[in-house]
This record gives C-alpha cells, sequence and structure tokens, in this order.
C-alpha cells in the first residue's frame, strides 16, 4: 500500500466534523481581533534575540475536502537533503522574493513550486498574525480552501512527502504537548502536535496552535 493510500486509510478512521462547520471555525480564527503574533520563542523568553531584522515570509495552511467528506490540512516533509531543517514537517511556503506582491502571493507561488497546487485553485480565507522564527523570519500564515482535487507533486529537490491531517486533530488544542530538549547548552520547551508517524513540531506546531486557540475562542 503506498504512503498515499495508508493515509487516507488513517483519516477514514477520524471522526469527521462537517465542512461547513470546520470552516466557519476556520473564518473564525481568522477575522478574530488582537494578537501580537506568535515566537519561536513563546516558550524561552529568556533566549529571545531584541532588535534583530526579520525576513518576511509567507506560507500556505491549505484544507482540502478529503475521502472522508470532511476537511483536511495539507502539510509537506522536507528532505532530507536540505541544508536547512532537513526532514521536518512544513507548510508549503516561503520568504517573499522579489517578484512577490506580498506574504500571500509568496505563500501561494511556493505552493505551487512545492506541491504542485494552482493559485487558482484556492480561495484565501484569511491571514493568521506573524510568526517569529529562530531563523530570523517573520512568517504570515495563510489560511484557504482548496477548490477543487488536484494531484499532490511534490518538487523532490525540496519535498520528501505530501501528506494530510484533518482538521478535527489540528482544531483540537488537546492534541498540543509542550516537549524539551537541550539545545546549544539550554534546556528549549517548543509545541508539538503528532500525527501517526509524523512529528509535527516547532513553528509549524506552534502556528497550528494558534490557529486551533483562535477558532476555539
Amino acid at each position: 500500500m503506498n504512503s498515499i493510500r495508508r493515509h487516507w486509510a488513517r483519516t477514514r478512521r477520524v471522526e469527521r466534523t462537517d465542512p461547513d462547520t470546520a470552516l466557519a471555525a476556520l473564518n473564525r480564527a481568522v477575522r478574530r481581533g488582537g494578537g501580537t503574533g506568535s515566537s519561536d520563542f513563546d516558550l524561552n523568553p529568556d533566549v529571545r534575540p531584541i532588535g534583530r531584522d526579520l525576513r518576511p515570509a509567507g506560507v500556505l495552511a491549505a484544507f482540502y475536502e478529503d475521502e472522508r467528506g470532511g476537511l483536511s490540512l495539507i502539510l509537506t516533509q522536507r528532505s532530507s537533503a536540505l541544508k536547512h531543517h532537513p526532514g521536518q514537517i512544513a507548510f508549503p511556503g516561503g520568504k517573499v522574493d522579489p517578484q512577490d506582491t506580498d506574504e500571500v502571493a509568496a505563500a501561494l507561488r511556493e505552493a505551487q513550486e512545492e506541491i504542485g497546487l494552482s493559485p487558482d485553485n484556492v480561495e484565501v480565507i484569511g491571514t493568521l498574525p506573524p510568526h517569529e522564527t529562530i531563523t530570523a523570519f517573520r512568517v504570515t500564515p495563510v489560511v484557504a480552501r482548496v477548490r477543487k482535487p488536484f494531484a499532490w507533486r511534490p518538487e523532490l529537490g525540496e519535498v520528501a512527502e505530501v501528506f494530510s491531517v484533518p482538521v478535527e486533530h489540528i482544531l483540537d488544542p488537546r492534541k498540543y504537548i509542550i516537549e524539551g530538549r537541550h539545545f546549544r547548552g539550554q534546556h528549549r520547551e517548543y509545541f508539538t502536535v503528532p500525527y501517526g508517524p509524523y512529528y509535527i513540531w516547532g513553528a509549524t506546531a506552534r502556528m497550528l496552535r494558534i490557529l486551533a486557540d483562535r477558532a476555539a475562542e
């Protein structure tokens, strides 16, 4: 059984939330006012750098109607050959390039390059407050809905695998765990939201936790 079929077998066992209900929660999350953004340093404020310049970036949190009749979020596993964050779970997305008008444009462009999702097939719902990464990016999460089914086409130079996670898992704050480890001689804590064999952690998990919190408020 290939990886996509194994994934569908898992998602069919998850209790389904009606797509309209899930979309209403996503709309509530992006339209909720307030919030100063999140950071990789939220759980480790004592090591947060002060006064550094952050480079703008955009990532796409794209939800589509899956074979259960519910919604699932598309994520990627980065190639193990990459210099930065090899093998980690991430949204499609990247830094804002000169040809991009803004972070939304960057997220859409990168999603097309990384997983073959055409911008014409994306309905942008809205954005979440930006997230500061340890690598000095100011990342804007772009929440969106995929209009119609498409064939996932991973860019093999950057993406090892494309997979998805049911919205019920993503929007349940109880699925999120704070873990810790020693890094460069210091104890660091971070969010995780494991799903099956996929260990989702760090910036990706932190941005998803913000989405879950704002959808639930």
